[in-house]
């Protein structure tokens, strides 16, 4: 059975050449990095060439970078981190109601604290509107936290134009209101400078780029403080406590590397295998809805609402034929609610449960998505025959049909 992974906005499998760029670091260069004798300073150099790497990949200065466990704590750190550094100058959060859960949670654990928190709608679309933005703001606003690009969706926010936003506020006089953008779906799908987006913060996570789990980053701009969140070290420019993971680090760095040098490589072979997905999809199975902006969204990206049909389902079948998929973020695997997501497009229930995400990778081919072509359609149709709800539908459009045929009828 052939086996396809379609998958990669949960996690990418690591590069064999990210591979050994770290297996030396596992091995016989073991040093702890905040050690001063040479073990320790071949390890401290190792991370300050990922960092600059890391730095590169999004047009960042190299001290700019902190290095933690991955795309939550980042979220964590960036969000927590500024509002409890300037909870004196207010406590009122901008969200959407599409945030990863990383983002999601935080604001949910903060309003119970007593911060007040906007969650802006996304339209049909999927996307932001700016106008919202700024209507939503209020003196005592102090962070806008808005995704660059989102993980079951694909699409891409108005970031930059936030950025100019929070810079014309500052200019105002409006010191403390900062911008913080979840990039960790976006990195190495799309270009991303924090120079063109204007944000004072981003995360970052390495398994999204081809490098191990467990490992990211998080941009903070020379002019922001944080409150850090952990404690007991002074790593990091004191902003996050913790002995750096050497062997990760450096797979970051090279993973990074790599995304710079082969992005519209990557961006063109996956948008173009997505296209082929899509239009092989809506020619051979009917009563389907493309979710999120057609144009306005990551080029690997697919995600597809099939009527009639529960998507858990549909992954469990199309699992069992060799081809992974998943019905929304993994971070929210196990969830008996329809996706708040897919919901936050003005899709119901059913049409939310019925989502499936298609996420390709640099490595997916033409004939993964052939495969996939071939085994789909099979399965929607199998599963919808057990539908009750597909059983009346069919019996209604028989009806329709049988009306039409007698109203078209000659008279005799």
């Amino acid at each position: 059975m052939r086996r396809v992974y379609l998958d990669n906005s949960a996690t990418t499998p690591v590069d064999r050449r990210v591979v050994e760029a770290m297996i030396p670091y596992l091995t016989e260069k073991f040093g702890n990095a905040s050690s001063v004798h040479f073990f320790g300073q071949e390890a401290r150099a190792a991370v300050d060439r990922a960092r600059r790497e890391v730095a590169l990949l999004i047009n960042a200065r190299p001290n700019e970078i902190v290095l933690l466990s991955g795309g939550t704590e980042a979220n964590n750190l960036a969000i927590r981190g500024i509002v409890e550094n300037v909870a004196d100058h207010g406590r009122h959060i901008i969200t959407s109601l599409i945030e990863h859960s990383a983002v999601r949670g935080v604001c949910d654990a903060l309003e119970k604290r007593g911060w007040e928190i906007t969650r802006l709608p996304v339209y049909d679309d999927g996307v932001v509107r700016l106008d919202d933005v700024r209507a939503a703001l209020r003196p005592d606003t102090v962070l806008i936290t808005v995704m660059l690009a989102n993980n079951e969706i694909g699409t891409i926010q108005p970031i930059a134009e936030m950025g100019a936003l929070v810079r014309e506020e500052r200019a105002r006089g409006r010191r403390h209101l900062w911008l913080h953008t979840d990039a960790v779906q976006a990195a190495g799908r799309m270009p991303v400078d924090v120079e063109v987006l204007g944000c004072d913060l981003l995360s970052l996570s390495a398994h999204k780029l081809y490098a191990p789990k467990g490992v990211g980053a998080l941009f903070v701009r020379r002019s922001v403080r944080l409150t850090p969140q952990n404690i007991g070290g002074h790593q990091e420019r004191e902003r996050r406590g913790g002995t750096e993971a050497v062997p990760s680090v450096v797979a970051f760095g090279a993973a990074a590397a790599l995304a710079r040098e082969e992005l519209s490589q990557r961006i063109d072979h996956m948008q173009r295998l997505r296209d082929h997905l899509e239009t092989g999809v809506a020619a051979r199975v009917p009563d389907i809805v493309f979710n999120g902006h057609r144009t306005q969204r990551l080029p690997h990206l697919s995600n597809i609402s099939f009527r009639f049909i529960e998507g858990e389902g549909l992954l469990i079948n199309l699992d069992m034929q060799g081809v992974a998929v998943s019905t929304g973020s993994a971070c929210s695997s196990g969830s008996l609610e329809p996706s708040p997501i897919i919901r936050a497009l003005g899709r119901d229930d059913e049409m939310a449960r019925g989502s499936i995400r298609f996420s390709l990778g640099k490595d997916t081919t033409d004939e993964d998505i052939d495969y996939v072509l071939e085994v789909l359609p099979r399965a929607v149709e199998n599963l919808r025959r057990l539908s009750p709800l597909y059983q009346h539908a069919l019996a209604d459009r028989a009806c329709v049909v049988a009306d039409e045929k007698d109203v078209l009828a000659p008279a005799i």
